[in-house]
């Protein structure tokens, strides 16, 4: 074969991969993960249910791609907002990372809830998924070293209970950052999704008006948290 006619084949098998792919979010957002089928996929694109298999070999694979895609999406927004403050002060970078992840997940609410809401019956996520799952994370890890760099990161109290884990946790995530930092970190991290989960998903209904506001004020209570000094 050709050249020519391999990076055709190669071109058109993109094409139908991304519109399988575009096929199946319009399913997340009508019906929601747990009901995502390859043949309903196949059925909406008038493919053959063979056909479809030499793409996507299960639904787990499709979902895992997908997974992938939203991880891979909000991580290029959260660089892409702390791109824009790029040289400011720590907990500017911070908040402006945390807002990227809020803004992202506004305009993206099915491809959150599938990466953060309910688990999927039957599926578990594979080690593939790993590298685009974390990359908020280092980002707001590396902003922590930027601070502990210069000089501006304390370090966070520590109950003796919970010492040997934050350890452990240091061991993993951020050798180079004090165990008071990794935990206050992790409890950063998830709460950070939290409260844009309680936004997306209508927990804030009739509590929080102004969500924007509260947000920032929010992540900046989160930033002090980690040890990062207050905005002036």
């Amino acid at each position: 074969m050709s050249s020519t006619a391999h990076g055709a084949r190669a071109r058109a098998r993109l094409e139908v991969t991304a519109a399988i792919k575009e096929a199946a979010r319009r399913q997340l957002a009508a019906e929601g993960a747990a009901k995502l089928s390859l043949r309903a996929v196949a059925r909406e694109l008038g493919m053959a249910s063979s056909a479809m298999y030499r793409y996507f070999p299960s639904r787990d694979d499709l979902l895992t791609a997908l997974i992938i895609d939203a991880y891979d999406s909000l991580g290029d927004a959260a660089e892409a907002a702390h791109g824009a403050v790029a040289g400011a002060a720590p907990a500017r970078r911070w908040t402006a990372v945390c807002e990227g992840v809020r803004d992202w997940a506004l305009g993206h609410p099915h491809e959150y809830a599938l990466i953060y809401g309910s688990p999927v019956p039957g599926y578990s996520a594979p080690e593939t998924t790993v590298p685009a799952a974390a990359r908020v994370g280092f980002l707001l890890r590396d902003v922590l070293r930027d601070a502990q760099r210069d000089s501006e990161l304390a370090k966070p109290p520590l109950p003796a209970g919970l010492r040997p884990e934050a350890e452990r946790m240091a061991a993993d995530l951020a050798p180079d950052l004090p165990p008071e930092v990794v935990a206050a970190m992790v409890a950063a991290w998830a709460e950070l999704y939290g409260l844009i989960g309680f936004e997306l998903f209508g927990q804030f209904h009739r509590v929080v008006e102004d969500r924007a506001t509260f947000f920032r004020h929010a992540v900046g209570r989160l930033a002090h948290s980690v040890g990062l000094p207050a905005l002036t």
